[in-house]
């Protein structure tokens, strides 16, 4: 398993199908303004959707100035749904709908995909043009309800762009806004005792530890602290910008709790939506899976997300807001475990495929089996 570069900010197709498979929702819609991806993070997504069988779908091309064209994408029919009308103020939606591509070739399209073999079916676009035929948009509502639907959704403020992304069924990925606002603590307070020094600083594949937390972590959370007791690890993080708790309290609650207490007084009246609390001593942890729990937790705010290899569940776990009254008010010694623990039914689990990625380290031992590991599988 090779670990790639991600542009900040915006999840892969990889991450974003890994969701959406945690997820358990049926549909998968992409949203976002104009120029946000969500047509090219789709097309990423096909090989995805192919795994699972034959897949059928439609392509929109628009000649700017001119027209938009809807296209069947496996005989390539096309039809014209949309011609440009200079009367109408620009720069976007100056495209006048033509009902007559959509009834002639759309509508009939999506009823012989609902007939047809198959799990997936994928629309690159739904935009306004698609909204002003009411037979077009009856016929995607009935294709959801015989095939899976993978599509691209303008966000505008139509009604039946904004029902498609209400639905309960639907894992809905908002590209403006992909990971909510949510906070990441750094946990980096371990002293290293059975290590014998300090961990977080140590050579791993020739960087130290704590870094692969920063860069799994980078571009995905509205805020992030690093909470440590050591010296250079919080010199690290300064240099990367990263804000730092740096204390001499001796328990695991009080990590999260001054992690928490920073990342609040950070947001500020926007507040957060959750937390992610991520260890600093797990170096083979992806980023992929990290943007992953926090999309998993976008869709779904009640519940308590954690990756899982089979039947082992790990770190990073992210916590929704209404849990953050209980881990401020931690026991001694008693870490974000506590509140997993007393609300079992809230947990869901994120499968990820190698168990080297939830391995933390507490030994040099431990360190060349991780960096062994590294070499062999990732």
């Amino acid at each position: 398993m090779k670990h790639t570069a991600t542009p900040a900010g915006r999840p892969t197709a990889r991450c974003i199908w890994n969701s959406f498979r945690a997820s358990g929702k049926r549909h998968l819609i992409l949203t976002g303004t104009r120029g946000s991806g969500k047509s090219t993070l789709l097309a990423g997504l096909l090989p995805y959707l192919r795994e699972t069988g034959p897949v059928s779908g439609i392509t929109t091309r628009a000649q700017p100035g001119e027209a938009v064209f809807l296209t069947d994408a496996g005989s390539g029919r096309c039809a014209q749904i949309g011609a440009f009308d200079p009367r109408l103020p620009g720069p976007e939606n100056r495209m006048q709908p033509c009902l007559q591509g959509f009834l002639a070739l759309g509508v009939p399209l999506l009823q012989q995909y609902g007939k047809s073999d198959g799990t997936w079916v994928f629309i690159d676009e739904i935009g306004y043009l698609e909204t002003a035929c009411p037979e077009y948009c009856r016929a995607i509502l009935d294709l959801m309800k015989r095939r899976r639907l993978a599509a691209a959704v303008r966000k505008q403020d139509l009604p039946f762009l904004q029902a498609l992304c209400r639905r309960a069924d639907a894992f809905v990925v908002d590209l403006d806004a992909p990971y909510g606002r949510a906070g990441c603590v750094i946990m980096a307070s371990g002293l290293g005792r059975r290590f014998g020094g300090d961990k977080l600083m140590a050579a791993f594949a020739g960087r130290p530890m704590i870094q692969y937390a920063l860069d799994a972590t980078a571009g995905v959370f509205a805020g992030r602290v690093a909470v440590t007791r050591s010296k250079a690890a919080a010199e690290l993080c300064e240099r990367q910008g990263v804000p730092v708790v740096f204390h001499d309290q001796p328990y695991r609650s009080d990590t999260v709790r001054l992690g928490l207490c920073a990342l609040l007084a950070q947001a500020g009246e926007c507040g957060l939506t959750g937390c992610l609390f991520c260890p600093a001593d797990q170096p083979l942890l992806q980023r992929q899976t990290v943007a992953a729990l926090a999309l998993c937790a976008a869709q779904d705010p009640e519940a308590i997300w954690r990756p899982a290899c089979g039947a082992q569940q790990g770190a990073p776990v992210f916590f929704p807001a209404w849990a953050f009254p209980e881990l401020l008010a931690l026991p001694h010694g008693r870490g974000g475990g506590a509140v997993v623990r007393k609300y079992p039914q809230r947990v869901r689990c994120l499968p990820v495929q190698e168990a080297q990625e939830l391995a933390d380290v507490d030994t040099r031992a431990g360190l060349a089996a991780l960096e062994k590991a590294k070499k062999e599988d990732f």
